[in-house]
């Protein structure tokens, strides 16, 4: 691209002087061929005069007297009736330029001058035109030079660009080149770079966020699996078994709420559910874990409590809430449902030391964690929350309590005992 710059560019250049150059070096010698010719008819009819004046006045006219009035390198003979004729200077040989002038007392006067004179001028004429061109052609292989990296090395980092895009690496340059073709392109780059990168991050989000919601419930799926090798009891198998479905039933859910919040995390598919019921099956699933290593789990507070969204993506927060207590908590883990205004909070406190201060306003963003964990889970449960139409909040921070707030329809008349603690 850059050869083909250069060449058109000096291509036109030399047209334009070809064109006009021929023209000025026509011009200009007619000019100074008639220049010399007027120069020679100025001085033959001055010689007149001059020769004029002195007849009149009786004087001589000699070649001695007359030398000074022709110029050099010009031959003048003057030939006045009945006497031998007069020659100044020498006479000129080959191809001369010659003018003739009558004076008024009979005498003829005839100037001649080399026509190598007008020769050396229109050389001199034709080497400053030439070097004139000469200067026009450098100055347009440089101005052809320069503009040729202007173009050619934008479309080098464009293409650069583009290569990187193919490669993976979508980070936009946000570099412009002040030519407004080429900052379109560049600008269609950057925004392809920033919707790639978009989207990359959206799939490594959702292969981290399904990888940490899958992990506890697969596991407590393997331990389903494994009683019921373990076990020839039919009514066991049958009991573990039902639970083993419940729990594909809601790893199908978690998958397809992941999707959803990958396409679009504002879109829920929030219904009216009972929450005792999903409180209930949190319960029931983690009630072994906490077991396993001498821990209790517990719930009390608001018995009968409807809420708007959905079972499992609720169900989903409170896992996630649950076993962030089980991994950096202590004691009992507490389940408590109560009404404030028009929403059903469900809150989950434990007895351990809580988040640390330092932690505190960050609690809920990616990758913070106060262990080695992954800190996705926090980060996921409020999107979860929020694609409802509700909210994830840590209420207190030592000890740590989490509120998590839903949406609410009016509930059935129950009598005051539902309103006390109970342990489940």
């Amino acid at each position: 691209m850059r050869r083909r710059l250069i060449q058109s560019t000096l291509a036109v250049v030399l047209v334009v002087i070809a064109v006009f150059g021929v023209s000025l070096v026509i011009v200009e010698t007619r000019t100074i061929s008639n220049s010399a010719q007027e120069r020679v008819d100025s001085e033959a009819l001055r010689l007149a005069s001059i020769v004029d004046s002195r007849l009149v006045g009786a004087e001589d006219v000699t070649a001695e007297i007359l030398r000074d009035q022709v110029t050099q390198d010009r031959y003048a003979e003057i030939r006045i009736p009945g006497r031998p004729a007069i020659q100044v200077g020498a006479q000129p040989q080959g191809d001369v330029i010659t003018s003739t002038a009558k004076g008024e007392e009979g005498e003829t006067v005839l100037v001649q001058e080399p026509r190598s004179t007008v020769t050396r001028e229109v050389g001199r004429t034709l080497l400053i035109i030439g070097l004139v061109a000469l200067l026009a052609v450098i100055a347009a292989v440089l101005l052809a030079i320069r503009q040729a990296n202007r173009l050619a090395s934008p479309l080098t980092d464009l293409a650069e660009t583009a290569e990187r895009l193919g490669s993976g690496d979508p980070r936009p340059r946000h570099k412009r080149y002040a030519v407004p073709e080429l900052d379109r392109v560049a600008d269609v780059l950057d925004a392809s770079a920033e919707r790639i990168a978009r989207m990359l991050t959206a799939e490594r989000r959702l292969a981290a966020d399904a990888s940490h919601q899958l992990r506890t419930p697969l596991t407590a799926l393997s331990m389903r699996l494994e009683e019921i090798t373990l076990t020839d009891d039919p009514d066991t198998v049958k009991e573990e078994a039902t639970i083993a479905l419940t729990q594909v039933e809601r790893l199908t859910d978690v998958v397809e709420r992941l999707l959803t919040n990958a396409r679009d995390p504002r879109t829920g598919s929030a219904v009216t559910f009972d929450l005792d019921e999903v409180i209930q099956q949190q319960l029931a699933e983690w009630r072994p874990a906490y077991r396993g290593v001498g821990r209790a789990i517990v719930s009390s507070g608001k018995r009968g409590l409807r809420a708007v969204g959905t079972p499992g993506a609720v169900a989903q927060v409170l896992a996630a809430l649950i076993e962030n207590s089980l991994m950096h908590g202590g004691g009992t883990v507490a389940l408590r449902t109560r009404v404030t205004g028009n929403q059903a909070v469900v809150e989950v406190t434990d007895e351990g030391p809580g988040v640390p201060a330092d932690l505190g306003a960050r609690i809920f963003e990616r990758t913070i964690s106060g262990r080695n964990s992954t800190g996705i889970g926090l980060a996921v449960a409020r999107d979860l929350a929020e694609a409802d139409g509700g909210r994830l909040e840590m209420l207190q921070a030592q000890p740590a309590v989490f509120g998590l707030f839903l949406s609410r329809t009016a509930p059935p008349k129950r009598s005051a005992e539902d309103d006390e603690p109970t342990v489940r």
